[in-house]
């Protein structure tokens, strides 16, 4: 299996499965390995999956500074295997937590980033705070809301463009 050095030193290794356009995949949850993405419910027959193992995880060492392990400090774990793998742009497929590093390597590096996929992503590093879904005006009282839910009881199920929005 492939290894790089990040840039504080740490082993980081990455695992490669198939072949074609690399894909870099990161993998969610706090301190799980890619081992169980697998091959992506067969993408490795289209692309080269490139599987990062974050710090301290799967085949990687830990950090000899644990205030490493942070979100916002893997995003230059990303740019070092993107260094590392000699690619000017690259896609990224990132799932659950991951979303939150994915995000955040696309605002500190945009012109790196090629494709971004956010599969069931976790996004409170950006500030996104999951909850209950909330309209954004009250049908009832607002002349608008109504006019728009009776357009759309005309057409069917659609219950007006304000259902579709959350805060």
């Amino acid at each position: 299996m492939p290894k790089l050095i990040a840039h504080d030193g740490t082993e980081l290794a990455y695992h490669l499965r198939g072949k074609g356009e690399p894909l870099i995949c990161l993998p969610g949850g706090p301190m799980r390995a890619t081992a169980y993405l697998g091959d992506l419910g067969g993408l490795d027959a289209h692309r080269q999956l490139v599987l990062l193992d974050l710090r301290g995880t799967g085949d990687s060492a830990a950090p000899a500074d644990p205030g490493t392990y942070r979100c916002d400090r893997h995003v230059d774990d990303v740019e070092a295997l993107r260094e590392h793998l000699g690619l000017h742009r690259i896609d990224v497929l990132a799932h659950s937590a991951s979303a939150n590093l994915a995000t955040l390597y696309a605002a500190r590096y945009p012109q790196r980033i090629a494709t971004l996929v956010l599969v069931t992503p976790g996004v409170r590093a950006v500030g996104i705070q999951p909850g209950r879904r909330q309209p954004t005006r009250n049908r009832r009282r607002d002349p608008a809301s109504r006019a728009v839910g009776r357009r759309g009881a005309a057409r069917g199920p659609d219950r007006g463009v304000e259902d579709s929005l959350c805060l």
